[in-house]
């Protein structure tokens, strides 16, 4: 996975130590702790991650 473009998220500009970054495959998306690049990753289907996001966002 070293071609891997990951992104922090737009919300951790007070605080970037305590971050998550996400990146895209064809297949899925990955979400990671920005303090750990090589810990473990959760990897979603991409319609599971969709509608992850539009859940938090209803309720954030």
């Amino acid at each position: 996975m070293e071609n891997v473009q990951w992104r922090k998220s737009s919300r951790s500009v007070g605080n970037p130590e305590q971050c998550v970054e996400v990146a895209h495959f064809a297949d899925a998306v990955a979400v990671r702790d920005s303090k750990k690049p090589d810990g473990p990753m959760l990897r979603f289907e991409p319609a599971r991650f969709g509608a992850f996001l539009g859940s938090v966002q209803l309720n954030g």
